[in-house]
């Protein structure tokens, strides 16, 4: 079924991320707007922030934290407009260099929101289990799905949306491009409630160092990664069509 403007609620746009590092940088990005501020707020979910008619929570990685927060918060709010889900993806196509804004939207979302304002490229996402973390794991998600990048929440959120007729959107970047071997194996750094035990972590840089060096320029990338996630959101977000109430503050 084609969701669009006349099945949308008259409620608030809900944004999930996973992380915080992904989400703060869109806050910051937010207030420096000069409209109405998102303030942080409780909720469901690692952290949440209110503005207007613009709700934002941080579910945690993987699919497991996207299906309790996700239920929990779509099941509290009062009709909302549009899902849109952000955050990290990892490429699998090789012609998506890093900080790449990539898009995948339900039919019939263009009616409530314009998606070119995001400046970002129509894609395959795949939900994955785990981090795909070597070129070769890369090359043999992209060989057997045909997907252009890979992530961990999406579609668990997009799901729980259109259960409830909720049209969604899905703004991510790439943060390591199909040809970048990520630094750590990091689903063996993981807790049992998929969030980085940083424990381990350090304990496996104490051990050897020498991955200090890979694991700072990593950072770096995606650093920047999230600023330009953050502009991207910022202005899709902003620059809405007439009868949108989540910010005035553009004309």
């Amino acid at each position: 079924m084609e969701l669009g403007a006349s099945d949308a609620g008259t409620g608030p746009v809900v944004l999930f991320f996973a992380v915080p590092e992904e989400a703060r940088p869109f806050v910051r990005e937010w207030n420096r707007g000069g409209g109405p501020r998102l303030e942080r707020s409780r909720g469901p979910g690692l952290a949440a922030w209110t503005s207007g008619g613009l709700r934002v929570h941080v579910t945690g990685m993987g699919a497991r934290n996207a299906e309790r927060v996700g239920r929990a918060v779509l099941s509290e709010m009062p009709s909302p407009r549009v899902c849109v889900t952000a955050g990290f993806a990892g490429g699998l196509d090789p012609a998506l260099p890093n900080g790449t804004i990539v898009l995948d939207a339900d039919p019939g979302v263009e009616r409530l929101l314009r998606l070119a304002d995001f400046g970002g490229r129509p894609v395959r996402l795949l939900q994955a289990s785990r981090v795909a973390v070597t070129v070769a794991e890369k090359t043999r998600l992209r060989s057997e799905t045909g997907c252009d990048a890979v992530e961990m929440e999406s579609s668990t959120l997009r799901a729980l949306a259109r259960e409830r007729g909720i049209p969604g959107v899905t703004v991510r970047v790439i943060s390591d491009a199909a040809g970048d071997a990520l630094p750590l194996d990091f689903n063996v750094l993981m807790t049992p409630e998929d969030r980085l035990d940083f424990g381990r972590l350090a304990w496996t840089l104490i051990r050897s160092p020498g991955l200090i060096p890979r694991l700072m320029a990593f950072q770096k990338t995606v650093l920047k990664a999230s600023a330009q996630l953050a502009a991207a959101l910022v202005k899709g977000l902003g620059e809405q069509p007439k009868g949108w109430t989540t910010n005035a503050r553009r004309s």
